[in-house]
């Protein structure tokens, strides 16, 4: 590359980032730390696990692009699916219509979902626009089904502590991260909080799972407190990713089935962000061998190249609205719910999950990203190094004013904006969780892309020891 057309590529970069900063609002940003304290890198394009600048600058998509990304950026077969599909038909209403994608998306969603032999199986789909607007008709349906049975006193949630569900008022309301929702409180939901079972400081097995029968124990005895008050809990299945990847023994998961059946209330499984493979199994219910009554699927559902949800539930739930009454019929829409196109890429991602034997494929890569994280155990800066799947999580020893109330924050306080600087000076998008670095890459990163992962990790660490 010659130096004019290096310099053509470098104003091309600076051009965009001015004219983004002039008219775009970002998420989960502080607008005043743009364009200094927060460098913005405009994306030309992707390729696999690559990002890729207008100034020609490569960066390792670490995160998966906040964790939707599967199978790489501008995966050909995904691309291609959508490209057939809006030469077909683009988008349709779903209320009194149909089409072959949202019909084959369920039916195909429905036969891999999470069962339990002794429990009647997942049966139904609802298609929503996002996670966080999943989370909405879950919690919409708990409520409504038992309010059609003319039972009016289960009108509460039970969630985690340091759990993280969306940013609707819904799906905040059942959210534990105060930065998030301090200031809308008021506008929330009264929901009961049952002590998160997260495994963090266990040195064994059998630590983590006594932390986890502690955990169903409180949760029990909060149910006993409000007899005739919850309609569900809700809770993430074995990592709570937000909450700065705090992990659980699948253990938890099969007391919290057993005691949501035992006390008449629903299971909403918030798999949004670790299902598909994200945490070693298709999904992450899977390892506890339990079924929930609401499984709530999106970021990696269509390869990360579209938004769309899908929430599934049971015959029973389904046939609670059905009734002559418009009042009883679950009135909830959004009006790309099904989009065609969106379909058609989930289709061609679970294509690939199927062809290319990725679970399997993963457990090659999961193995190798633990040889590459477990050195850091013995850094003096990190507290924790641990791993579900495709997860990596390296908690560094807390520093002052860098966590909200002890929980995790994107890229807060000075030392998370060095080391995410760092990150991308290394050629790795790496967005910390407060104290948390980590590691979820989209599924096609090979072995020296790894190794890149933990080069800038290295230099991140070492970027942090100045901030001591």
């Amino acid at each position: 590359m010659n130096e004019t057309h290096s310099a053509t590529m470098i104003a091309a970069s600076e051009d965009w980032r001015a004219r983004d900063l002039a008219v775009i609002w970002h998420p989960c940003t502080q607008m005043r730390e743009h364009p200094d304290a927060l460098p913005l890198f405009p994306v030309a394009r992707g390729e696999g696990a690559w990002l890729i600048g207008y100034d020609g600058k490569r960066v390792l998509d670490g995160v998966s692009s906040w964790w939707t990304n599967l199978h790489g950026h501008a995966e050909p077969r995904i691309a291609e699916a959508i490209a057939q599909q809006a030469r077909t038909l683009e988008q349709v209403i779903l209320a009194g219509f149909s089409h072959a994608p949202a019909v084959e998306l369920a039916e195909r969603l429905l036969a891999l979902a999470p069962k339990e032999p002794a429990r009647a199986p997942l049966a139904k789909v609802f298609y929503a626009d996002n996670g966080s607007s999943g989370i909405e008709v879950a919690l919409k349906m708990a409520f409504h089904w038992f309010h059609n049975q003319g039972i009016q006193g289960r009108t509460r949630f039970i969630t985690l502590t340091n759990s993280y569900h969306g940013e609707t008022l819904g799906a905040l309301s059942v959210g534990d991260i105060p930065l998030y929702r301090r200031v809308y409180a008021p506008l929330l939901l009264d929901v009961l909080f049952a002590p998160t079972p997260d495994a963090f400081g266990a040195h064994n097995e059998a630590e983590a799972v006594a932390a986890a029968h502690a955990a169903a124990d409180a949760l029990e005895a909060l149910l006993l407190a409000h007899p005739g008050e919850v309609c569900a809990f809700i809770l993430e299945p074995l990592v709570q990713c937000a909450g700065g990847m705090r992990m659980h023994h699948p253990a938890y998961l099969r007391r919290v089935r057993e005691l949501c059946d035992n006390h008449g209330v629903f299971l909403i499984a918030d798999e949004i962000a670790v299902g598909f493979g994200r945490t070693g199994t298709l999904f992450a219910c899977e390892q506890a061998a339990i079924q929930p009554d609401f499984l709530c699927l999106s970021k990696g559902l269509t390869g990360g190249f579209l938004p769309l949800c899908a929430v599934l539930t049971t015959q029973n739930i389904y046939d609670g609205f059905l009734d002559d009454s418009r009042e009883r019929a679950f009135l909830h829409s959004h009006s790309y719910s099904g989009n065609p196109l969106a379909c058609a890429a989930a289709l061609a991602s679970l294509d690939i999950l199927q062809q290319d034997d990725v679970i399997v494929r993963n457990q090659a890569t999961s193995a190798r990203m633990a040889a590459l994280a477990a050195p850091f155990a013995s850094h003096p800066l990190v507290a924790e190094v641990r791993q579900t799947g495709m997860i990596v999580a390296i908690e560094l020893k807390p520093e002052p004013d860098n966590r909200e109330d002890g929980h995790a924050v994107e890229i807060s306080g000075r030392r998370g904006l060095r080391m995410y600087r760092k990150a991308l000076e290394c050629g790795a998008l790496l967005r910390p969780l407060g104290d948390v670095l980590y590691w979820m890459p989209p599924y096609c990163v090979d072995q020296a892309q790894l190794e890149l992962l933990a080069h800038a990790t290295a230099a991140v660490l070492e970027e942090a020891a100045q901030c001591v």
